[in-house]
């Protein structure tokens, strides 16, 4: 059968991943084969995947694989969700950066070494971050640089200086730069004040200028740079330095629009533990139990945990960076493992990258979720951003299969707070239209007022669904 091979697995010539029977596959090619071999036997890999550093594999029969390349075929651990860098929060960037050198620290302890420190290589599982290309690893040569330096200052210690700098928002331009933040352009932005710690200087500023000083002496041979010898000890040095410079890092977070939301809201009491009961109940109804639930507009994960409580994994997913990274510490601090907080503005979410838009997939690729939770967001949608209803149903029917979502009226004061300053235009905005719009994608399983509230809550599932559990 003819190997499915990922779109994103295509720039290593070690190996690729692919599909086969719908299970996710790796095939590690001969080429790789001495690196690979040392991986395995050096104890690196046993003390990695011990430690829930790397992702753990078995080996299968390599001939489901590519037969003319094909030394070994692993099967790893399926990752539930796959997430880019551009959506965590400020801490899970720190948290994955010093994952990647802690890596780096105990590869060398066994004789080894990272030749790829992207962080896409990293992604979030039981709440941690954790290492997934197997065929990143190759054996520590002599006296030789870090080959991966470079990139790891682009991927991590650019955005987050910059996000820790200057702008928490600056993490965005690793969505346009996806093979990491040109180090040029961090040190331009960067203020001046940051050249005063010596690790910045030497990692990101010095780092830039001589980038650009090898760049001019590759076409003089006259000026040609000579190989620079790094000792295994002061390698072991720049990973120590490089990691005491990252933790140092820190965001000061001020006020953002819903970073205090819950602290502003006009609910009582009461009403919220209304709603609660109501989302708790309303998950409980659906059948089998949701696997994976997307909670759009989750703040700081207060619904997020009632999903995650009943063994569902939820992707906590917020516009606002002050809430995730709120949600991403409480998920940390209490060792929770089912939830995965993420920043995805939903009226421009994460489209498809890279070459030929197929390196990195859209948010959309990346579902349909079996759950769905829309609270308290269908009027930011409608009215801050004047996105119809009918487009709304027709977005929220391909999220996932069931919806939870929350009808807020215009008489409540947080949509009177969104009409303040504009006018209202908004004369479909009724709950009539609501239940036109989304009936026409849905089917209605119930519906409740929010005691306390004239809001009202709904359970849907999408008309293919229906007709499939038929």
């Amino acid at each position: 059968m003819k190997t499915e091979i990922l779109s994103s697995s295509f720039r290593d010539p070690s190996g690729f991943l692919f599909y086969r029977h719908g299970e996710l596959l790796r095939q590690v090619n001969f080429r790789y084969q001495d690196d690979y071999n040392a991986l395995m036997e050096s104890g690196l890999y046993d003390a990695l995947t011990r430690d829930g550093l790397l992702v753990p594999h078995q080996e299968i029969d390599p001939a489901v694989g590519d037969s003319d390349k094909a030394y070994k075929v692993i099967r790893p651990t399926r990752i539930p969700y796959i997430s880019y860098p551009y959506e965590w929060s400020f801490s899970q960037l720190k948290d994955a950066a010093l994952t990647t050198l802690k890596i780096q620290e105990l590869a060398l302890e066994y004789g080894m070494s990272l030749k790829d420190a992207s962080a896409y290589n990293v992604q979030f599982m039981d709440g941690k971050p954790i290492f997934i290309d197997t065929l990143s690893f190759e054996r520590y040569r002599k006296n030789q640089p870090w080959v991966a330096y470079r990139q790891f200052c682009q991927h991590f210690l650019a955005p987050l200086a910059l996000m820790s700098y200057r702008d928490i928002r600056l993490g965005q331009l690793l969505r346009t730069h996806i093979d990491g933040i040109p180090l040029d352009l961090a040190s331009t932005l960067l203020p001046m004040r940051s050249r005063f710690r010596f690790s910045l200087l030497t990692h990101l500023h010095l780092h830039a200028r001589s980038q650009k000083h090898y760049a001019n002496a590759a076409v003089d041979s006259k000026h040609a740079l000579k190989p620079v010898n790094v000792s295994l000890n002061g390698l072991k040095a720049i990973i120590s330095n490089l990691a005491s410079a990252i933790d140092a890092l820190q965001w000061k977070s001020g006020a953002t629009e819903w970073g205090d939301y819950y602290a502003a809201t006009n609910y009582d009491s009461e009403s919220m533990q209304h709603k609660k009961d109501l989302v708790s109940a309303f998950l409980d109804q659906v059948s089998p139990s949701p696997g994976l639930v997307q909670d759009l507009g989750a703040n700081t994960g207060v619904f997020s945990r009632i999903a995650a409580s009943k063994g569902m994994c939820v992707l906590s997913q917020d516009i606002d960076p002050k809430a995730v990274e709120i949600n991403y510490q409480q998920t940390r601090n209490d060792q929770e493992t089912r939830i995965l907080p993420l920043l995805v503005d939903l009226t421009n979410p994460s489209p498809a990258l890279g070459w030929a838009h197929q390196e990195r997939m859209s948010l959309m690729q990346r579902g349909p979720a079996d759950m769905v939770m829309a609270l308290a967001l269908i009027h930011h949608l409608s009215i801050s951003n004047n996105v119809p209803l009918p487009v709304l149903a027709r977005f929220f029917s391909h999220m996932g299969r069931h919806l939870i979502i929350e009808f807020v009226p215009k008489n409540d004061s947080q949509v009177q707070r969104l009409l303040a300053t504009r006018e209202d235009v908004f004369e479909d905005y009724t709950r009539t239209h609501f239940e036109d719009a989304f009936g026409g994608h849905f089917e209605l399983l119930q519906s409740e007022r929010i005691r306390g509230s004239e809001r009202t809550l709904y359970l849907m599932r999408t008309a293919a669904s229906s007709s499939h559990q038929q």
